[in-house]
């Protein structure tokens, strides 16, 4: 993959938001900065870094697509009222994929574990 301005722009941005944007979210953050920067340019970028497994794509949130600077294995956590996204550590459930074939039989190819809840500053908030 060739280097892009741009590109470095988008990835620079998705690790300073540890919330899983959306690509629209991320164009929010850059565009008065970068006039020159288009929503088609974020998308085709986050899915090139995607497709090239230096970031993540994670689907099944909410609807539309959301990425992760975080390739490590690790689960996430829905807030149910502000609707962030954060990271859970893998070693919570490690095994789990493992575990799941002795107990079933079912061989897994992949998976994406979803909790959701309310996070501590809505707890805050809502209490």
């Amino acid at each position: 993959m060739k280097y892009s301005k741009q590109r470095e722009l988008i990835l620079q941005a998705l690790k300073d938001n540890p919330v899983h944007p959306t690509a629209d979210y991320l164009y929010s953050c850059l565009k008065d900065a970068n006039p020159e920067l288009s929503l088609a340019t974020v998308y085709r970028n986050l899915n090139l870094l995607a497709d090239n497994g230096i970031i993540n794509r994670v689907s099944g949130l909410d609807g539309s697509a959301h990425f992760d600077h975080n390739t490590h294995k690790h689960y996430h956590f829905i807030c149910s009222k502000c609707n962030k996204v954060y990271d859970v550590p893998y070693d919570i459930a490690p095994d789990l994929e493992a575990r799941t074939t002795a107990a079933t039989g079912l061989k897994t190819e992949s998976a994406d574990v979803v909790l959701h809840g309310i996070c501590p500053d809505c707890q805050k908030l809502y209490n």
